[in-house]
């Protein structure tokens, strides 16, 4: 199956009709392009896929035609969207487009799998257009929970498609460049045949919210708090780290990590100048020997996985720092769908141990903003860029289905949605093939790839 010059296609191998492992493809004119190689985990981190923690979509299709894959394009540097990379490098092997944070995450991937120095990485600053193969490709600033995040305008002779990564549009972001409207309407001025669309917030009326707004809410759960602070958030966002560093400055405690991926993180957004903060996070190990009043630890684990630093602060097994009843824990999060007994059971711990707990939703005062679109935000992004098509993915079928009734409300004139191995033909005539392609999921089983649905029971 291969792609002539008049066609268009896009072909997700994962991470449409389900959240996480995205990869996604597109055709023209013999080439493809590949964007996004990321995994999934387990719920709460227990295996369940024949012990596989570790999952990701399994790329057979692309890996037998891999002469005819022009680049990987990575969106941004979320697990879900870069994760894959390291472990499928050999079945790929072709260049790597990414902004700078972005590369530099991916390069510290590569160096725990020992490939380091062997992976051709180009860095691609926001606003620029490259030539990748037959893809004309131009990045473009959005907001999201992570620094760098993009959009693609990807431009063919058979059509233009606009591909939007996971976004949100946050007036105020803390770190980054922020959005244009002006750009994205240039886009619609330009014409767009089809736009590929997170659909993870579709569902949730309203706006996001913005990562500017938490300061105060953030400031007041630890300011009054008498013993120590921890706050459980996603390691990637860096625009919350920022402000939970400058709350520190301000009520006189200092900020240790507690977590592998928070330090990576960090020390990531500090070797390509994101990190502005004049906060630098001291050694976890300090934090013990600190007076209660002084101390807040920024946790992994708000998820309830298990083998995380907040689990292990909750069965007072952390070799770093022991709780005590009238500290705080505030979760800087929402539950991802599936982990909510978790997250109670981690919340009932906790409190059963005297230890005040303050969630997003019960905060007077905003704590959490999500990193996707809520339905304001997808109208307005439809009415700015004016696609002929709309293609959520990047969510569950409701969530794709709600995501194509905003679409068309905002005018645009079709929808399809379809799930992984699904074609969508953008040109010359829109369609879709269902099941055109096999697909399937590898897993990380005792450090080796496995194709789940051929590993013993």
């Amino acid at each position: 199956m291969t792609p002539e010059q008049d066609d268009l296609w896009f072909l997700p191998l994962g991470g449409c009709g389900e959240i996480g492992m995205n990869l996604n493809l597109y055709g023209h004119d013999h080439q493809w392009l590949m964007v996004d190689c990321g995994v999934t985990f387990s719920r709460t981190g227990q295996p369940d896929h024949f012990g596989a923690d570790v999952q990701m979509a399994d790329p057979a299709f692309i890996s037998e035609r891999r002469e005819q894959l022009a680049g990987l394009v990575l969106t941004h540097a979320h697990e879900d969207h870069i994760g894959a990379v390291a472990w499928l490098w050999d079945r790929l092997r072709c260049p790597v487009y990414a902004t700078r944070f972005a590369a530099e995450v991916l390069r510290r991937k590569l160096a725990e799998t020992g490939l380091s120095g062997q992976v051709p990485i180009i860095e691609i600053a926001a606003g620029t257009t490259h030539q990748v193969g037959v893809f004309t490709l131009t990045w473009l600033d959005l907001t999201h929970s992570i620094p760098e995040p993009n959009a693609l305008m990807i431009r063919t002779a058979a059509g233009n498609i606009f591909h939007t990564g996971d976004w949100k549009l946050d007036a105020a972001p803390v770190i980054g460049a922020g959005f244009s409207e002006q750009a994205f309407r240039q886009l619609g001025d330009e014409g767009v045949d089809a736009m590929i669309c997170d659909s993870t917030n579709a569902l949730v009326t309203g706006h996001s919210g913005s990562e500017g707004s938490l300061y105060r809410g953030l400031l007041a759960a630890i300011a009054d708090a008498p013993g120590r602070v921890v706050v459980a958030c996603f390691g990637s966002n860096i625009a919350r780290l920022h402000t939970l560093a400058t709350i520190a400055t301000e009520s006189r405690r200092y900020m240790g990590l507690l977590g592998r991926s928070l330090v990576n993180m960090v020390s990531a957004a500090r070797a390509t100048g994101v990190w502005e903060n004049d906060t630098v996070p001291i050694q976890p190990a300090h934090l013990g020997y600190l007076p209660p009043e002084e101390v807040l630890a920024v946790a992994t684990g708000s998820q309830g996985e298990p083998r995380t630093a907040l689990h292990r602060l909750a069965v007072d097994a952390h070799p770093d720092l022991t709780l005590a009843p009238g500290d705080r824990v505030i979760f800087s999060s929402r539950v991802i769908p599936g982990n909510e007994e978790a997250v109670a059971s981690l919340i009932t711990r906790l409190q059963q141990r005297g230890i005040d707990v303050v969630t997003a939703e019960d905060s007077p005062r905003p704590i959490h903003a999500s990193g996707h679109p809520a339905s304001e935000e997808l109208q307005a992004m439809y009415q700015w860029v004016r696609p002929r098509l709309a293609v959520p993915v990047h969510g569950e079928p409701a969530h794709m289905q709600a995501n194509a009734q905003i679409a068309r409300a905002s005018g645009v004139p079709r929808q399809l949605t379809g799930r992984n191995g699904d074609l969508f033909m953008i040109a010359p005539v829109a369609g879709i093939r269902r099941n055109a392609v096999s697909t399937g999921r590898l897993g990380v089983v005792q450090g080796q790839l496995k194709p789940l649905d051929r590993l013993p029971l």
